[in-house]
């Protein structure tokens, strides 16, 4: 098969014509740049477009429980925008009034915040696994869930605690996240279906209301797409939001089935949506959206949360970056190796190093308990503390912390505590 070399100015052509070919490294730049981390956050006030531009792009936050240092949503923003204010995300998915909402929370690549254009495309039978459960739950507590249904449209936005209160249940003594009551577990099934959604939260926690509370009324008179239709969109979305990606790295974005994503990629390769490439050290074809940009060379620097769309799937980010991650929250302390909540560093277009990062915000510190250099990247070595001490700095002042302290543990500890004292005294 006759092939093209992709230069830095991107590729023309329809159809499925011949097949493009991609160094690894355009690659990488193309993912780095559809992340819109080829370049450093702008200067000035971030305001409500700012948020909305990076949203659109990526086409979902994923959401995470864990605030060792900050929400994931939170961080996927912050890696992008640098210091913005929190409460801007806050009045875009969980404004006062259901006409405002710009975002809304739903099951997409998980539990996600996506712009409320995608709810619809989202909402087909059983596309997501918490769906199927939730109709199985539906068939063996039909009662339940009317019950609920019933309170929470009389109440209006309520926890699952205040729900479970008003129907009069008894409450478990035994409290944990796996150990749900009943009345929460009907919420969250409900939830899956698409009758009641978040109508905003304390916290963490989620206070449900009925969805045509939820959504702006222009959704709420959107049809629910054939599933075919739906997926074409939402493969497309994936693809612009990847640049470039397998078959199987476009079904993982949105949480879709294999066989339905080489569909619909056949589709968009046919409309001269996607274009058919071969990546250097890829084993599966690649596919190009075709406003994807080719940059000559990324600029930005970055400390990716572990559920970052760049790095949230580990063998995607292995084949691209040549990087091995893996979280190891769940791993018994004596058995991690780079620490708890261990957050990638980008460097131009190569992951440079990790860093296990906590909010100490009792003390005011940003706490850096591990450092790591990644091996064998000489040249991005090099610029990898002086990148990291920047960002941290940022970071700091975004969470509100006085000082950045760094543990002497790892490769590149000694190196990043020097650089972060020159940012810190100059």
């Amino acid at each position: 098969m006759p092939h093209m070399v992709i230069g830095a100015g991107g590729t023309s052509g329809r159809g499925s014509g011949p097949s493009r070919t991609l160094s690894a490294a355009q690659a990488r730049r193309i993912a780095v740049a559809a992340q819109q981390l080829d370049r450093p956050p702008s200067p000035g006030p971030r305001d409500r477009g700012h948020l909305r531009r990076v949203v659109q792009a990526l086409g979902l936050l994923q959401i995470d429980s864990v605030n060792v240092l900050a929400r994931a949503h939170l961080l996927t923003l912050h890696a992008r925008l640098g210091d913005y204010p929190v409460e801007l995300l806050d009045s875009l998915v969980w404004p006062k009034r259901a006409a405002d909402r710009v975002l809304v929370e739903t099951w997409a690549h998980e539990a996600s915040m996506v712009p409320v254009e995608l709810y619809p495309l989202l909402r087909w039978p059983r596309r997501h696994w918490s769906s199927t459960s939730a109709e199985r739950y539906r068939t063996d507590h039909a009662a339940l869930l009317t019950a609920v249904l019933e309170v929470v449209r009389d109440i209006g936005p309520a926890t699952s605690g205040q729900i479970e209160a008003a129907l009069g249940a008894r409450k478990k003594s035994i409290s944990g996240w796996w150990e749900w009551s009943e009345t929460k577990r009907a919420c969250e099934a409900l939830f899956s279906l698409g009758e009641i959604g978040t109508a905003h939260r304390v916290g963490f926690e989620r206070y449900y209301d009925l969805i045509e509370r939820v959504l702006p009324a222009a959704v709420l008179a959107m049809e629910v797409p054939e599933p075919a239709d739906a997926q074409r969109v939402l493969v497309e979305r994936a693809a612009r939001a990847h640049g470039v990606g397998t078959v199987g790295d476009l079904a993982d974005y949105f949480r879709m089935g294999v066989a339905p994503t080489r569909l619909a990629v056949r589709d968009l390769v046919e409309d001269g949506v996607l274009l058919p490439v071969e990546v250097q050290g890829w084993r599966q074809p690649g596919y190009l959206h075709r406003d994807a940009r080719v940059p000559r060379a990324t600029a930005g620097a970055a400390l990716l949360c572990p559920f970052d769309p760049l790095v949230w799937e580990r063998d995607r980010t292995e084949r691209i970056f040549d990087f091995h991650y893996r979280i190891e929250i769940y791993t018994p302390a004596a058995r991690r190796i780079f620490g708890y909540y261990v957050l990638p560093l980008l460097v131009g277009d190569r992951i440079a190093g990790r860093l296990d990062l906590k909010a100490d915000r009792s003390g005011g510190r940003l706490l850096v308990q591990a450092a790591w250099c990644e091996p064998g990247q000489d040249p991005v070595a090099a610029a990898a503390a002086a990148a990291a001490a920047g960002r941290l700095a940022v970071m700091a002042q975004w969470l509100g912390l006085a000082a950045v302290e760094v543990a002497p543990r790892g490769n590149l500890a000694a190196d990043l505590d020097r650089e972060v004292r020159v940012v810190t005294n100059g």
